[in-house]
């Protein structure tokens, strides 16, 4: 009866997954660039994606189901913040688009707990979205001097930095 709402859910776990991975790989980069906002920002975003991955396990365990934790894609080396941040919008973009489709395909399959799930997490995704977008706009507006700043604001706060 819930296999549908099963493979549902597995399919999103494996989307949270890759973006669990590419987002903590683009907070180690950012990181280490000295990019230390967008390195929060990032890291804060992985860490929501993962406990997206919770409540879509839960609600795998509760249907009797099994869960499949594998991400859907392997992590693309990006460096360059411009392609960071068009990868994370198209990605919320992408699983915006998809968890409306697996909310309507929950209600069809008369599962509503399954499609207040994907509702939320659209909610979610959709906050993520606006957050890379703001800060894709930035990076367009200012260019580079908006990584400028955040570099400099790093190294004015680190202990025993020249000024």
């Amino acid at each position: 009866m819930h296999e549908k709402s099963i493979k549902l859910l597995n399919s999103a776990i494996a989307g949270e997954l890759i973006a669990v991975h590419q987002y903590m790989y683009f907070h180690f980069h950012c990181d280490d660039q000295g990019y230390d906002l967008l390195s929060n920002i990032y890291k804060r975003t992985a860490m929501e994606e993962m406990r997206h991955v919770e409540f879509l396990a839960d609600r795998i365990l509760f249907l009797n189901g099994k869960i499949v934790l594998k991400a859907g894609a392997d992590v693309e080396p990006i460096h360059e913040v411009k392609e960071m941040l068009e990868w994370a919008r198209a990605s919320e973009q992408d699983a915006i688009r998809d968890y409306n489709q697996d909310a309507n395909a929950s209600a069809a399959n008369s599962d509503s707990a399954t499609k207040r799930i994907f509702e939320d997490l659209v909610a979610d995704e959709e906050r993520h979205f606006n957050q890379f977008d703001m800060e894709y706009e930035k990076l367009l507006k200012f260019g580079e001097r908006y990584l400028v700043l955040q570099a400099l604001d790093n190294s004015a706060a680190t202990p025993g930095a020249v000024q």
